[in-house]
């Protein structure tokens, strides 16, 4: 118990500094190629802080286990949306632009139906004898996921100009600070989660309740330290752009590349904890909407925050 706790302050400390490294590696390599902080959040951040959840889901696929796959991508989804992007507004409201409203977090809900539709025909349609995730179905996710990351490129209108200036970075040590950031944030994701599990399994408690906390928590913390080191940093729309992509990496590049291993059982997954995944990216694209005033403000990160506290003493009451 010991080791795994010296793990966990282990992993905690490279999350926190893959982060800062990230997050200065990625803004450098934004102004140099002249893209948005949103896209490079999107694809390279987006990406490398959803490494940690590609593996926890395709090794759950190859062992059979699709309560920690499907588990794992749900609560981190709305680990992502609720707590993380509720946490970042309270540091630093999150400028929304034109493209965010029209594609990006639209795109976000589209697929999180998807998701819904496809892995839970016999529950909501009564279509099939249960509700399973199919392999075509992940083939599926897998082109729309190319077609997306595609349009975010082909349309992406170059870097936003920044309020204060940022320090100059060469092209090489921007690239090789945003790989340390993902090696430390990968790394530590993983020795935080292996112990969490570790401690939690020893308690007895379930698979699912383990994908949908601990791992969940766990392999959402580069997201975490990303975001608040975005927000503290003014880079709403790199922080805005990192849950997004994560998110989306989520559903179409892991369960779908999951699905295509090994077709993906939702029979365990309840209507609340869908329900709230759904929620969670409505609330999103009501702050997108609401007022005009182009932001998710702090009132609303608070009732994002609101949110996650509640569907998580729901899970500890319904243990």
């Amino acid at each position: 118990m010991l080791t795994d706790i010296l793990l966990l302050l282990l992993g905690l400390s490279l999350i926190v500094l893959g982060a800062e490294w990230l997050v200065d590696g990625a803004s450098a390599i934004a102004r140099k190629l002249n893209v948005s902080e949103f896209v490079i959040g999107l694809t390279i951040v987006g990406f490398g802080t959803s490494c940690p959840e590609l593996v926890v889901s395709l090794t759950g696929a190859f062992a059979g286990n699709s309560d920690i796959s499907i588990g794992n991508v749900l609560g981190s989804n709305i680990f992502n949306t609720l707590l993380i992007l509720g946490t970042t507004a309270l540091i630093s409201p999150i400028a929304i632009t034109a493209a965010n409203r029209k594609r990006d977090i639209p795109v976000t809900l589209l697929v999180t139906v998807l998701l819904i539709v496809c892995g839970m025909s016999h529950t909501l349609f009564k279509l099939g004898p249960e509700d399973n995730l199919t392999r075509i179905e992940g083939v599926v996710f897998l082109i729309l996921f190319a077609i997306y990351i595609y349009s975010c490129f082909k349309t992406d209108k170059g870097a936003v100009q920044e309020d204060e200036p940022a320090k100059e970075r060469t092209a090489p040590v921007a690239a090789v600070l945003t790989l340390l950031g993902l090696a430390g944030l990968v790394a530590g994701g993983h020795w935080f989660v292996n112990s969490a599990v570790r401690i939690a399994s020893a308690l007895g408690v379930s698979d699912k309740f383990i994908a949908i906390t601990l791992l969940a928590g766990g392999t959402s913390l580069p997201e975490l330290a990303a975001c608040i080191v975005a927000a503290a940093r003014k880079k709403g729309q790199l922080a805005l752009g990192n849950i997004l992509g994560s998110n989306i990496f989520n559903i179409l590049l892991i369960l779908g590349a999951a699905a295509t291993v090994s077709p993906i059982s939702l029979g365990r997954i309840s209507l609340v904890d869908v329900g709230t995944v759904l929620l969670s990216v409505i609330l999103v694209m009501l702050s997108s909407f609401t007022f005009k005033k182009n932001e998710i403000d702090r009132w609303e990160g608070a009732l994002f925050v609101a949110a996650f506290t509640a569907y998580y003493v729901w899970l500890f009451i319904n243990l």
